[in-house]
């Protein structure tokens, strides 16, 4: 029993870290993708961090209604799910206006040098 988990370690590494962390993944890039706002990944990883605790409940025994192992998983998957979100949604901007943008890092882009961003 510990601070991150409730039922084992394996479990947690199992469900949470692997699984949970793919789906979130996967979750961030389809709201990327269908450009969707903030608020709806934020929703979907709402309801995928339920999903996840079930199943720990489901499969490992652990406890439903736990608070504190809930909120774990929430902010670790939120997390994943936010990453995916962000490099999807930079690869995006670089793809589909590159004559606009240009990629600086997994994580951001910026205006190219003597673009005008008629958006600002």
């Amino acid at each position: 029993m510990g601070f991150l988990y409730d039922t084992s370690l394996a479990g947690f590494i199992i469900l949470t870290l692997v699984l949970g962390s793919m789906a979130a993944w996967a979750t961030g890039r389809a709201c990327a993708l269908t450009w969707r706002p903030l608020r709806t990944l934020v929703w979907f990883t709402f309801l995928l961090s339920l999903a996840v605790r079930f199943l720990s409940f489901a499969l490992y025994g652990g406890t439903l209604l736990s608070v504190q192992h809930w909120l774990v998983a929430f902010v670790l998957l939120l997390g994943v799910s936010l990453t995916g979100w962000r490099v999807t949604r930079t690869g995006q901007m670089t793809q589909q206006y590159r004559w606009l943008y240009e990629k600086t890092s997994p994580f951001s882009w910026r205006l190219k040098p003597g673009a005008r961003d008629v958006g600002a």
